[in-house]
């Protein structure tokens, strides 16, 4: 692979580990990129995830360090999550992308909308909208839906996770972020490990790649830990953006 190619996935890799960090959505810099030098869709689905694992894995402990973790969700969740990526993965060569596309660009315009509109959420912790119900319906969203389309799909599975953790349950964007990378984790090793068995897993590049990854994570980290919801918040927006627009180019162009 000619040095240039190399550096750019590097490049992407650490992009990538922030972006996810943050507020999710790191495939949308990292898996082009993989994409970009060749390889089939499936394949560099699967060697994103073995990068991705790694980045979300340092993440996950730079926030626990601080912030607390929604266990009564995450611990649940990323079980479930486990499965239903499994699962999806699974289903993702039979199930085509230019039919979910265009429910999930729907779903991401929904929520910048939501977000713009309410300014307050994710600012500040809502412990009042907390609930038994809301509690189960958070696992079920978290580790059943998303991480199902995380398995077929996977772009803003980690931004998704964010969203529903804060309408459903209440937790301020950082807090939401902490829990998130948890059930991001399930999601990812549910994934890779089907792609795994499947063989289509470039293990040299994903693990090269990691490196970078975990280093972008750690900044993004450590940045929103510092800076606060307001920070995640305006990530968050400009992720969504660049989301909607991605997707769009794919299903128009």
């Amino acid at each position: 692979m000619p040095l240039e190619q190399v550096l750019v996935l590097l490049a992407a890799a650490a992009c990538a580990g922030w972006v996810d960090a943050v507020v999710g959505g790191g495939g949308l810099l990292q898996l082009p990129a993989i994409m970009m030098i060749g390889l089939p869709p499936v394949e560099a689905m699967a060697t994103n995830k073995l990068s991705s694992v790694f980045g979300t894995a340092s993440a996950a402990v730079a926030y626990a360090r601080t912030t607390k973790v929604d266990r009564q969700v995450a611990l649940p969740g990323v079980v479930l999550a486990t499965l239903s990526a499994g699962l999806g993965a699974w289903a993702a060569a039979a199930i085509s992308a230019e039919v979910l596309r265009p429910a999930v660009m729907v779903i991401l315009l929904a929520v910048a909308a939501f977000v713009t509109l309410r300014p307050a959420m994710g600012a500040v912790p809502q412990p009042h909208l907390r609930t038994d119900a809301r509690v189960v319906a958070a696992v079920a969203t978290a580790g059943v839906g998303i991480a199902f389309y995380d398995g077929i799909m996977g772009p803003g599975t980690g931004t998704f996770l964010i969203i529903a953790f804060t309408t459903i349950l209440g937790l301020d964007f950082v807090s939401a972020s902490a829990s998130a990378k948890i059930i991001n984790i399930g999601t990812n090793l549910g994934a890779l490990a089907v792609f795994t068995w499947q063989g289509h897993v470039h293990w040299g590049l994903g693990l090269g790649m990691a490196v970078c990854n975990v280093a972008g994570a750690q900044v993004g980290a450590r940045m929103a830990l510092k800076r606060g919801a307001a920070f995640v918040r305006i990530v968050l927006l400009v992720m969504v953006a660049a989301m909607v627009i991605r997707l769009g180019w794919q299903q128009f162009a």
